[in-house]
């Protein structure tokens, strides 16, 4: 009985060591905030006699993104690049934009789960189970204003606006860079590009066909200002 116990206690201990490291870190002081020109897993701290309001803070969230573009939605994206007073707590947030007809193509968070308001407008959303016995099984709902629907770490998920007017959701994550892979684009859009024959037998498709998709100009909708920021820091 004694060794039942021991062998319940120890594995309770490896699944609660398992999720935390599976996590962002732990905050071990008051803040953290993000010094960008120190390279680590995560951002070391500033000087915190260096530490002012302004890294806990930011303007215009309410501003709209441009959806002028071939997907028709913008995503501005409130992370420790944005905040560097998030360093270490775990949280982001994001605002969607969409036109009419605008889509927020599949994805997936690979650092995070995500947990999406809708603000104004209607959308189809939905998410994509992994493989299974039963297949890849999807889970969907359309969405009026006031409605939240909740999204897995690392399971493929989109939002459709399929009203006739403007739509704006808001978004959680509970990493404080929670990673964003646009499907369509990491497989035909990557830099060198992927074999067209590799793409051609997984997607059932003749090589031609890949060759056409990976020749187009895949579109980013996360916005220029977060990815120059990004790229500024990588």
């Amino acid at each position: 009985m004694a060794a039942a116990k021991i062998t319940v206690i120890a594995a309770l201990a490896f699944i609660a060591c398992l999720h935390h490291a599976l996590a962002d870190p732990s905050p071990l002081q008051d803040y953290c905030v993000a010094d960008y020109n120190l390279f680590v897993n995560g951002y070391a701290c500033k000087n915190p006699d260096d530490v002012t309001a302004d890294d806990f803070f930011l303007s215009g969230f309410e501003t709209p993104g441009s959806t002028n573009n071939y997907l028709g939605s913008n995503i501005t994206l409130v992370n420790v690049l944005r905040i560097p007073g998030l360093n270490t707590l775990g949280v982001a947030m994001s605002r969607i934009d969409f036109a009419p007809r605008g889509l927020n193509p599949p994805h997936y968070h690979p650092r995070s789960s995500e947990i999406l308001h809708v603000v104004e407008g209607t959308l189809y959303a939905g998410f994509i189970s992994s493989n299974t016995r039963n297949g890849n099984l999807l889970f969907a709902k359309k969405l009026q204003k006031g409605d939240v629907i909740v999204f897995p770490q690392g399971l493929i998920h989109f939002q459709f606006n399929y009203g006739e007017s403007s739509a704006v959701a808001k978004a959680s994550f509970n990493s404080q860079n929670p990673g964003l892979v646009t499907t369509a684009n990491a497989l035909f859009g990557s830099n060198p590009a992927i074999d067209a024959e590799v793409l051609a037998k997984a997607f059932q498709l003749d090589k031609e066909t890949v060759e056409w998709l990976q020749s187009k100009n895949w579109v980013d909708n996360s916005g220029e200002d977060y990815i120059g920021a990004l790229h500024q820091t990588m």
